[in-house]
This record gives C-alpha cells, structure tokens and sequence, in this order.
C-alpha cells in the first residue's frame, strides 16, 4: 500500500544511492512532473470507493518509518497535484523539504533521507472508473433494518429509510448508528449523543477527509454502505466553578422556613480574624 524505509548519509555529507539498485541519488531533485500517472484498477472502481481506498491509506501511512509532518505535506501535495495547482504542489514540496528523485510524487524522500511511497490511486483516479448507482435501495445492506421487510416505511424515500451508518471514532472505536436517510448532519449528532453520550457540540463529523456541515442530509453525502464517517471528538474542560469565601456554588442556602413560613434569609456573621 505504500509506506518509507529508513535511508542515511555517508561521510561526505550527500545521501547514499536508492537501495533499489536504480542507482539514483537520493539527494537528486527534480520539478514535479505534470502528467497524471496512467493505472487501471483491479476492479472497476466508483469514486466513493477511490475516495474510501484513499482514506485507508492516509489513515494507516504514518504509522510506517516516516514523520507525520511529511505525510501531511504529502497529502496536501497530492491533492493539489490531482487538482491541477502544480504551483502549489511543489511550492509544498519545497516548503517540506522534500526531494524527488523521480520527479514523481510515487517516490519522494524527506532531508532525512527517509523514503516515501504514494500509490498512484492517491494521485489519479483509475482508467476504468466507473458512475456509482444511487438508485440501489437502502436495504442492499444485509445489516441495515431497511433489509427488514418488517420495518414497512424503510422501502418508501419519502419517508427516509433507515440504514445502518458506520462511524470511526477520534478514540479508535468503531461502531454502528441507526440513521435516516433524510436526517441531517446535526441529526446525526444528537443521534450519537443519545446512543453513546457524546454530546454533539464536541464531535466534528470528516468523510474522504472532508468535514461535513450539520445541514447536509445523508442522502446528499452519497455514503454507499461499509464506507466510514470519521468522527473528531474533542471534549471541552468542564467549566472551573466559582467560589466565594465561606460556602462552595453547590452548598448555596435556600430559603429557610420556620413553622411553615417562609423567612428571609440571614447575612452571615463576618469572622474576625
């Protein structure tokens, strides 16, 4: 899938030869090259599953032999690339360090020396790409309830089938939601916060590394089934209460009632020190 292997300097201060045998010099560096690469994939392949595929990899990519700054750097290069901004794509190399030996984003290095691989489907989509059907219905999923001839509104859109949507917690949990196809982001949210106690003002909701605004509807996001919801949870420090001398927030006095009427309450009695 990719990933870096570690590489050194000799002595004189410049970067040993590629251990491939290429016989290229790990401190050569070469332009970004404009041409797409060319692949076909294995399968014929949607753009919902390039985007999951990629996500894989730059989900997985920093835990090889490589610095996260680079992989960052890397990502942000290869979506500019793929974008056509081949300014900004090597303008992020530069700013990063990183040399090509290639001028290709397939093999890169770090001032490190350490390698660099990018699979091409991070760089360009397959020759054989293919239009994703949105006509399937919900219960193409055997473990959605909208399987369930039972459920009865899950076969009408109009009413929002339910469907059974695949989340990836910040903390490394993965877990099922039961969602509407027509509920929005912010639905969503609270549907997670009624299920798992999370409240929803913390989470922050990514699909194929984009973020997702709490009005866009499920049926807009086009999340075909297995594919994963990243979730971002970032728990806010509950508020520091505020004290006065004598008494804490919690121990506030209520009114004091003597044989059943109600009396004002009482100053305390200054201490004298």
């Amino acid at each position: 899938m990719g990933g870096c292997v570690g590489s050194h300097h000799d002595s004189s201060g410049s970067l040993n030869e590629n251990s491939d045998g290429t016989g290229v010099a790990l401190g050569r560096n070469q332009p970004l090259k404009r041409e797409r690469p060319k692949w076909k994939s294995d399968y014929p392949m949607t753009e919902g599953q390039l985007r999951s595929k990629r996500d894989e990899f730059w989900d997985t990519a920093p835990a090889f032999e490589g610095r996260k700054e680079i992989w960052d750097a890397l990502r942000a290069a290869a979506s500019a690339f793929e974008s056509n901004d081949h300014l900004l794509a090597q303008a992020i190399l530069d700013g990063a360090s990183i040399t090509l030996p290639h001028g290709a984003l397939t093999e890169c290095y770090d001032e490190l020396g350490n390698r660099y691989q990018l699979p091409v489907y991070c760089l360009s989509p397959p020759v054989n790409m293919i239009e994703e059907r949105s006509d399937e219905p919900d219960g193409s999923d055997p473990d959605s309830s909208a399987a369930d001839p039972s459920s009865g509104s899950a076969g009408d859109p109009g009413s929002g089938g339910e469907c059974q949507l695949r989340l990836r917690l910040s903390t490394g949990r993965d877990l099922r939601l039961t969602v509407r196809s027509s509920d929005t982001v912010g639905m969503m949210k609270r549907r997670l916060q009624t299920q798992e106690g999370v409240a929803a003002a913390t989470q922050r909701w990514f699909f194929s590394g984009r973020p997702l605004t709490d009005r866009l509807r499920l049926d807009q996001l086009n999340i075909s089934r297995d594919y994963i919801v990243q979730v971002i949870l970032s728990q806010r420090p509950p508020p520091e209460p505020v004290t006065t001398p004598g008494h804490t927030p919690e121990e506030t006095p209520g009114p004091v009632v003597v044989e059943g009427v109600e009396a004002p309450l009482q100053e305390p009695t200054p201490v004298e020190n």
